[in-house]
């Protein structure tokens, strides 16, 4: 197994800790997207979307953090990263497409030089932009976790949904969002960083941090 990763990238961040979870050896390959590592002719004839993170496995070779999360599942069943309940596993599915789809797509570094290189925006208008989008995800899911007990957002043992929350908080802190309204996001946060996989995947532990 080979991932092409950024450091700081919260998509290749959810990647790492199923990979850690599972028990899975990879080896990692560091993209440096501020030095516009993904736009390499080697790199993009690999991956012609010039994204991170990146998936080899074999002769699978596939982006996009969770049809890679959803291989490792299905390769990897044990432990599970999803309910064995149907009606479980949407619920956990809701919470990380909230961080993933709605989330992430529009606070990516992307989407943030673009808002300064073509739009003209400030470092100020960025960071408004950057608030508004994760609050407003955060608001929902620190509902949709709150009353459900356990110690994560769904039970008593990871899912996919705190694989994408950790990395999507990680970035919060980067920007100094204030993550006072969230307090069931903060405490599960804090729970999944005294794991060791989670601890592992983390962004200053990576090769290019």
């Amino acid at each position: 197994m080979r991932l092409y990763d950024y450091w700081r990238s919260t998509a290749a961040y959810r990647v790492r800790i199923a990979l850690h979870l599972k028990g899975l050896a990879c080896e990692q390959v560091p993209i440096d997207l501020r030095a516009g590592g993904q736009q390499a002719e080697d790199y993009l004839a690999r991956n012609p979307q010039g994204l991170v993170p990146f998936f080899e496995d074999g002769d699978l070779a596939v982006g996009q953090s969770l049809a890679i999360i959803d291989y490792l599942e299905e390769t990897h069943p044990e432990p599970a990263l999803l309910p064995a309940d149907p009606k479980d596993r949407a619920r956990v599915r809701a919470i990380a497409q909230i961080i993933a789809c709605d989330i992430h797509p529009l606070n990516n570094l992307r989407v943030l030089q673009y808002l300064e290189r073509d739009l003209g925006c400030d470092q100020l208008k960025r960071m408004i932009w950057y608030h508004r989008w994760l609050a407003d995800g955060f608001k929902a899911i620190e509902a949709m976790v709150r009353d459900k007990g356990g110690e994560f957002c769904f039970g008593d043992l990871p899912t996919l949904a705190d694989i994408c929350l950790v990395p999507q908080v990680y970035n919060a802190k980067r920007y100094e969002v204030d993550l006072g309204p969230f307090p069931t996001i903060r405490r599960i946060n804090d729970h999944c960083q005294q794991i060791e996989a989670f601890a592992k995947a983390a962004p200053q532990h990576q090769p290019g941090a």
